[in-house]
């Protein structure tokens, strides 16, 4: 797969990412859980920044920014734990796609993906995930 290819992947995963955090931002409250309404908050606000980021990374690869899909499936949604665990496994998933991107890249791409592989491997523990020597390497898991 080509550099262009791993950045056009990383950037349909955000694209999914904002759309799923608009839904689970739309499941909390800011009265009732202000400490997860204030993470998922600002995990929206960096998924948004990144994939503008992968935006313009891909251009500048001389590609055609994947556009969104027209919908997402969004996880079961019925309480604040539900909200936690899905957060939890969407930042495990970037994370994922960022160490395929680490390995996939060179140069200023592949500074963007370390950055966004550890930003999300931190959003990760915000929502009650275990800090893992590798994040986004399921073969080589603490789990």
């Amino acid at each position: 797969m080509s550099e262009l290819d791993a950045l056009q992947t990383a950037l349909a995963g955000e694209h999914a990412a904002v759309h799923v955090y608009g839904a689970l931002g739309g499941r909390t409250s800011a009265s009732a859980t202000p400490a997860l309404f204030e993470a998922v908050s600002a995990a929206y606000t960096a998924h948004r920044a990144r994939r503008d980021l992968l935006t313009a990374a891909v251009i500048d690869a001389e590609g055609e920014p994947v556009a969104a899909a027209p919908a997402y499936e969004v996880p079961r949604l019925e309480s604040p734990r539900d909200v936690e665990r899905a957060a939890r496994e969407l930042e495990r998933s970037c994370a994922a796609t960022y160490a395929y991107l680490v390995a996939s890249t060179a140069g200023a791409p592949r500074r963007l993906a370390i950055g966004a592989l550890n930003d999300a491997a931190v959003r990760e523990l915000a929502f009650r995930g275990t800090p893992e020597t590798f994040p986004g390497l399921d073969e080589y898991t603490d789990r």
